[in-house]
């Protein structure tokens, strides 16, 4: 699975680590807030679907190593958003996916991934990051940091 700015958020979240918890739960909305415009991005983007838009979650993840806004699909609720979005492509190729045609396993059928998770998390990138420094500068301030 492709993962936007690992880096920027790894080093945000060892800052973030620094922040009380107390701080931490005025975050987590406004965190969730942001998470929930770029899911509504990847749901427009998704919208020749009728499975998948509904399918898309967002949390917001503090502890144990892990922590920032975790945007995902489910599985059982739409089993192909995975090749759609070019996850399990194969061979190095996620322009493509291949599959039975109809069921048929000596019939395949090559089709066009259509992204629609990562395109939404990389146009929506500045704006995230942006978002995210004004609610724990606001955060902070509201602590007595300066």
């Amino acid at each position: 699975m492709a993962v936007v700015g690992t880096n920027q958020f790894g080093e945000m979240y060892a800052d973030l680590s620094q922040i009380p918890k107390d701080v931490r739960k005025d975050l987590r909305p406004a965190l969730k807030k942001t998470g929930d415009q770029v899911a509504a991005d990847a749901k427009g983007r998704a919208s020749w679907s009728s499975r998948i838009p509904g399918a898309i979650r967002v949390k917001v993840l503090y502890g144990r190593g892990r922590a920032g806004v975790i945007i995902t699909v489910s599985r059982k609720r739409a089993p192909h958003a995975r090749p759609y979005e070019g996850i399990a492509a194969r061979r190095g190729n996620a322009a493509n996916f291949r599959h039975p045609l109809f069921g048929n396993r000596e019939r395949w059928y090559t089709q066009r991934t259509r992204p629609f998770l990562l395109p939404a998390a990389q146009a929506r990138r500045a704006q995230v990051r942006a978002d995210i420094v004004k609610v724990v500068a606001d955060a902070a301030r509201r602590r007595g940091f300066k």
